[in-house]
């Protein structure tokens, strides 16, 4: 488990106090991803987006290692962090200190 990216503490939280939501997630996640035609990396790549424009910084850490090691350049997970700036504002850029350190911790 050494390999796999940090998740936050809430998300630790959630596992441990309430195992069978935690696992009726887990199940959800993987059958969206399953009916998904992104491929991985694309599909990474956008949810890095959606996570900056809705503001939850606490997961892109655990997204942008797990897209980093699809292949994710620096660069692309800039791009990924900003492109819904012209969407809902600059409150993207406070996701872009949190994702470039998650890229470049390892």
């Amino acid at each position: 488990m050494d390999n796999v990216p940090q998740v936050s503490n809430a998300f630790k939280t959630f596992m441990k106090e309430a195992p069978e939501q935690h696992r009726a997630w887990v199940e959800a996640v993987h059958k969206l991803d399953a009916a998904s035609a992104l491929d991985a990396l694309t599909e990474e790549i956008a949810y890095i987006s959606v996570l900056a424009a809705v503001r939850l910084e606490s997961g892109l850490a655990f997204h942008v290692k797990h897209a980093k090691s699809l292949g994710a350049t620096r660069e692309e997970i800039i791009s990924a962090v900003l492109l819904p700036l012209p969407a809902v504002g600059n409150v993207v850029i406070q996701a872009l200190p949190v994702a470039l350190q998650a890229y470049d911790s390892e």
